[in-house]
């Protein structure tokens, strides 16, 4: 059960909709081909807003249809309906596309574009964000987990074509499908883990995890917050995860539960020394410059990481999509700015559960 808005828009000239006259006549347009799809139209507003104008009406099924006028020559129209699970649709997107080829002709619109309905609502979401703000849909139709751990949302939901994917305050993180992004930062192929000791940071569905357990090293340490995705995950994503997840300690790998910042200082004061550290954590963030809490978390997270690297070591960790080239070379200013000197090599990947290119970065002493 979910509310359905369908959205046409089209486009005339600006002095049709500014001139009182053609406006009128537009309206009048508009509310004919309306009354010929939808049955008992009532008009509940009719008002006109600086050269432009804004027409409420009232349609079956307790519909309501929003037409707005710009005076710039955009007119969007809005069909907002709830739909039950066993009804069926007031408007496929075969008949909002009748409805667009009617409102254009009789418009005389230059052009015109109707979306499939939008679903607002219902047990589980949808839609989520690219890594620069475009929407997606999603083809989910189960909601399989859902809980409020003390530092996030925790959600797992179903999708037909990647599987099970955990979403992390309305995120997208990670799904069955999504092996590739693992490899890609674990650089599969190109680094030998074999024998080494190895730090993740975050990490928390396991995959990373599961995955350098099989390359054979001597000891992998991973520090991760959020005992609730480690535990859904385990639970509802073991083609990720396998059972290293099922306890917190095995023959060559140990799961802290807790803040790996404070882990960080602790085995800095230490003087512990690993061979790769993951930085599994939060994404660079989509900003105008470099400054405010996140940018400042993951200086901190750069700087600590430096310092338990051996000197060959390396720290290994994801950027963002390669949508946002401002944000990927901000933090590459962030990596020339650090404590001491480094280089650093990238790599991408399509990731699928994001529909994107995802950038990389291997980071190493100079």
């Amino acid at each position: 059960m979910v509310a359905h808005t369908v959205l046409l828009d089209f486009t005339v000239s600006s002095n049709v909709v500014c001139d009182t006259d053609k406006r009128s006549n537009l309206k009048s347009s508009i509310a004919s081909v309306l009354r010929d799809h939808f049955d008992g139209l009532k008009t509940l507003t009719d008002s006109t807003i600086d050269n432009s104008f804004f027409v409420l009406y009232a349609g079956p099924r307790s519909s309501l249809i929003t037409v707005r006028g710009y005076a710039e020559g955009l007119v969007t129209v809005n069909i907002e309906y709830y739909k039950q699970d066993d009804e069926e649709a007031l408007m496929s997107l075969e008949s909002a596309r009748d409805l667009e080829t009617a409102m254009q002709a009789a418009a005389t619109a230059t052009r015109s574009h109707a979306l499939v309905p939008l679903k607002r609502g219902g047990p589980f979401e949808r839609y989520f964000p690219t890594a620069d703000e475009r929407l997606l849909e999603y083809d989910i139709d189960k909601l399989v987990f859902e809980a409020r751990s003390p530092y996030q949302k925790v959600q797992i939901v179903h999708s037909k074509s990647l599987g099970n994917l955990l979403v992390l305050d309305e995120l997208q993180n990670m799904s069955e499908a999504d092996l590739i992004y693992t490899e890609t930062l674990m650089q599969r192929g190109k680094e030998n883990y074999t024998g080494k000791e190895i730090v993740i940071l975050g990490g928390g569905d396991g995959g990373l995890l599961w995955e350098l357990l099989k390359e054979k090293p001597k000891y992998v340490t991973m520090l991760e917050i959020d005992d609730v995705v480690m535990k859904a995950c385990s639970q509802h994503m073991r083609s990720i995860c396998g059972d290293c997840l099922d306890k917190r300690k095995g023959d060559n790998y140990e799961i802290i539960v807790g803040d790996c910042v404070k882990a960080l200082a602790h085995m800095i004061d230490e003087g512990r020394q690993f061979d790769y550290v993951f930085g599994d954590l939060t994404d660079i963030p989509i900003s105008t410059t470099p400054h405010g809490d996140a940018w400042d978390f993951i200086r901190l997270i750069l700087n600590s990481s430096m310092k338990v690297l051996k000197p060959s070591g390396k720290y290994m960790t994801h950027g963002n999509g390669a949508s946002c080239p401002e944000s990927l070379s901000m933090f590459e200013n962030v990596l020339s700015e650090l404590s001491v000197p480094v280089v650093f090599t990238k790599d991408s990947a399509f990731v699928p559960s994001f529909f994107e290119v995802w950038i990389f970065y291997q980071v190493m002493r100079k």
